[in-house]
């Protein structure tokens, strides 16, 4: 008697990913379609560890230029300057505005970097089938899940934009060409918490048990 309940995968059943309804597989070596709504079914989503490994590292690669670059670029009648990220939050906390400082800084900094931190320690976690509470890791999925709804690019641009133009008078604002890389880094993140299939991190509970109930 194993110490849980069957999974749908141990019961030999299948759970649709579009619809939710369980079904048995057309053939031992087929998974086949979904008798409800048609849709393939799949014991895991397809190459899962490799597509969010990709979309990770390419989020990573647009990071760099998204805080390095200008995100907003100022002309005036005396001069043209650009101002990236940093430069924003600067502005707004020499302003008084440390608390929009705050927001951005959280929002388009620190965020998609835990984003992209926890999503690459999943990974690894999977990978390597280490011990640890599977629940607390599915926690920190739906956590970071959760969070990518927020990483809302235009609320943040806007802010900047207003922050900086309001310095001074006479001032043309207009996106700069950081913004691109920004725009990525935040839609791979939010593609690569959905590429992820949490179920594989509950994969090793089972593998760990299947050696006992062989030797049982």
């Amino acid at each position: 008697m194993t110490s849980r309940p069957l999974t749908s995968r141990e019961a030999g059943l299948l759970a649709c990913a579009t619809c939710g309804l369980l079904s048995r597989p057309a053939t031992p070596l087929k998974a086949g379609y979904c008798p409800r709504c048609g849709y393939k079914l799949s014991l895991r989503r397809h190459h899962a560890i490799q597509y969010t490994w990709a979309l990770i590292i390419a989020a990573a690669i647009c990071y760099i230029p998204a805080n390095i670059l200008p995100v907003l670029t100022r002309v005036t009648l005396v001069y043209t300057k650009g101002d990236t990220i940093i430069d924003g939050i600067v502005a707004l906390y020499a302003e008084g505005s440390w608390h929009l400082a705050l927001i951005v800084l959280i929002a388009s900094i620190i965020i998609p970097m835990a984003k992209l931190i926890a999503l690459a320690y999943l990974l690894i976690i999977v990978r390597s089938r280490s011990s640890g509470s599977n629940l607390d890791r599915t926690r920190l999925y739906r956590l970071i899940d959760f969070v990518g709804r927020w990483s809302m690019l235009d609320v943040f641009v806007v802010t900047l934009a207003v922050a900086l133009v309001q310095i001074q008078p006479f001032v043309l604002a207009k996106p700069g060409p950081g913004v691109p890389f920004f725009a990525a880094v935040v839609v791979l993140t939010m593609l690569a918490a959905k590429t992820f299939d949490p179920r594989l991190i509950w994969d090793s509970d089972t593998e760990k048990e299947e050696p006992h109930a062989r030797k049982s």
